[in-house]
């Protein structure tokens, strides 16, 4: 059988996400690494990336059948790359075009398959779990909103989202780019209002508390149906 190509939808104007997420690997301001792509610490500090992904790979191999899976802005697979072996397909996504196409250079397996895609615009491809971390947490309640509909499509999602510690008031709108909610006090919550996203179950996974009162990185499985 002919593999389906997934395409970007090039009818649909782009948000101005696309222009701000190029800027971020053009001008490094998530960390000037000497690497040509770097998606920031959260990537690659060992005391965030080794917790998760334990976390993911012990998930991923409690299945009999192994999934496939959808990771939705897989940045510079520094993460990705762990789980690829455990799953029957993995399909990386990315908003940026320069950085998929390295990616396709630098990693490569039978079941592994990298799209440029902009997921609050673009359809997803089919799958059994959407891994999308640390995400969400730099994209407006409209884009937000866009791509929760489509999530509804996947039997789990996994989420990570960075956060205050404590309380804190849900969803404050923000306007794309590198920034995140944090510093309004605020976090996502696919939850809670505007969203309101529908699951069957809800699993705090890890949460990873930051020096200095930097905040919590958490992952949460949802169940969806």
């Amino acid at each position: 059988m002919k593999k389906k190509e997934i395409k970007s939808n090039k009818t649909k104007k782009p948000w101005p996400t696309k222009a701000a997420m190029e800027q971020v690997y053009a001008l490094k301001l998530w960390g000037n690494n000497k690497t040509d792509f770097y998606s920031g610490e959260g990537s690659h500090h060992p005391k965030i990336v080794n917790p998760y992904v334990d976390t993911i790979i012990t998930f991923l191999t409690s299945f009999k059948e192994p999934l496939v899976v959808c990771d939705l802005g897989c940045g510079d697979f520094n993460v990705g790359k762990e789980f690829v072996k455990y799953t029957h397909k993995y399909i990386a996504v990315d908003i940026v075009s320069d950085l998929i196409a390295r990616n396709k250079t630098k990693f490569t397996a039978d079941n592994l398959e990298f799209y440029c895609l902009d997921i609050a615009i673009d359809d997803l491809p089919q799958g059994d779990c959407a891994l999308v971390r640390q995400v969400l947490q730099h994209l407006s309640n409209t884009e937000i909103q866009n791509i929760i509909k489509k999530l509804a499509n996947f039997k789990y999602l996994i989420l990570t989202e960075h956060l205050p510690e404590g309380d804190f008031i849900p969803n404050k709108d923000i306007i794309s780019g590198q920034g995140i909610r944090r510093k309004k006090q605020s976090g996502v919550d696919i939850l809670a209002s505007p969203f309101n996203f529908k699951v069957q179950e809800v699993k705090r996974l890890i949460g990873i508390t930051l020096p200095n009162s930097k905040g919590i990185i958490v992952t949460t499985l949802y169940t969806i149906f």
